[in-house]
């Protein structure tokens, strides 16, 4: 029987071997040109590093719905689903037999990049994956600009996949729609840091918004440029959405249980910051105050005392516990959506990397 660790050691070499290949792809898809000083701001982030997981999961889905063997096809020519017809041409008008899917893995991974550079300017932010962040290493003008160029650079990408251009106008579509979704989701969670009254359904409302709904482009773009059935498309979406919510609400447990220096960033942020997480939500309607768990007037006077104290009152009505659970039925949820998929190698590498988004350490 395969243990949990062998489990997270394959997840892990399998999202490295494709994490390696999109950091190839990215210079390709996004040269450092002029304004110099703008691109490298823009591929700053990119080049720090990220585990790249979103692309992942769309190159995937893609080997899943192909029916291929895993890491054996050019992702860069890649199977779509209609194929040919007797005569050796693309059926029903379609005028893509292969598409670079690799260009619609970097688009999606681009837009990650652009919604942290600006999340970081809002949250007025030191340090993104262990590197200051754009705003901190060049200047805030810079960054705005960084961030609204990868924005529009991710669509220009995404038309690079070749795809027909039906299927390519729905997945331009899809992620117009998800950029927005983001910034809805951005905006109620600012709002939120001025409530006492968010209940859990309106925390994973925001959550899905600003966080899931990328998970949720990355799962079905590769149906729909690759000509799968409405059925499908919707299923993977709905299998992106619930481990999105599951990613999230694991990143707000570890934002309070790993070390700083593992995270990337200062330990009980969204805490010191009176962000609202499904833990604090939870833990006002078990009747704590969250304020007055650390002193959120001088956040750098907050030591690693008062987060273990603060974790410790958590832990004791049962708050993490809480999130941890209401993760683990998200994944179970979206792993059962994946029926849509033919039963491969690549579906299975799909079951356990929804598992590895709330087991991960970091």
């Amino acid at each position: 029987m395969t243990t949990p660790e062998a489990r997270e050691e394959a997840v892990l070499e399998a999202v490295r071997k494709r994490r390696e290949l999109v950091n190839e792809a990215i210079p390709e898809s996004l040269p450092v040109q002029q304004p110099e000083r703008l691109y490298e701001a823009s591929r700053y982030l990119l080049d720090a590093g990220g585990k790249r997981l979103r692309p992942t999961i769309l190159l995937t889905v893609a080997e899943a719905l192909a029916d291929v063997e895993t890491l054996t096809e050019d992702y860069h020519a890649f199977p779509t689903l209609t194929g040919s017809d007797a005569n050796g041409s693309p059926p029903n008008g379609s005028t893509a037999e292969t598409i670079d899917i690799m260009d619609a893995a970097v688009s999606v991974e681009v837009i990650q990049s652009f919604t942290l550079i600006h999340d970081d300017i809002m949250d007025d932010d030191d340090l993104r994956r262990g590197v200051p962040a754009v705003h901190r290493e060049y200047d805030l003008e810079t960054a705005i600009l960084a961030g609204d160029t990868l924005y529009s650079k991710a669509f220009e990408i995404m038309l690079e996949a070749g795809a027909d251009p039906d299927r390519a106008v729905d997945a331009l579509d899809i992620l117009a729609t998800t950029c927005t979704k983001i910034c809805e989701g951005q905006a109620l969670d600012v709002t939120f840091e001025e409530r006492e009254d968010v209940t859990p359904e309106e925390y994973l409302e925001m959550v899905e918004q600003k966080t899931a709904v990328l998970y949720a482009a990355a799962a079905c773009l590769p149906a729909i440029l690759m000509g799968a059935d409405d059925e499908t498309i919707d299923a993977l979406y709905g299998y992106g959405l619930d481990i999105g919510r599951a990613f999230q609400i694991q990143d707000d447990v570890l934002d309070l249980t790993v070390p700083s220096e593992k995270l990337g960033k200062q330990r009980g942020s969204d805490l010191v910051e009176n962000k609202q997480t499904l833990i604090t939500v939870h833990a006002r309607e078990q009747g704590i105050t969250i304020e007055d768990l650390v002193d959120t007037t001088d956040v750098d006077a907050v030591t690693e005392a008062e987060i273990d104290d603060a974790v410790s009152r958590l832990e004791a009505v049962g708050s993490i516990s809480y999130a941890n659970e209401m993760a683990r039925d998200l994944v179970e949820q979206g792993k059962d959506r994946l029926e849509v998929v033919p039963d491969n190698e690549a579906r299975e590498l799909l079951f356990e990397l929804a598992d590895y988004l709330i087991e991960r350490g970091y």
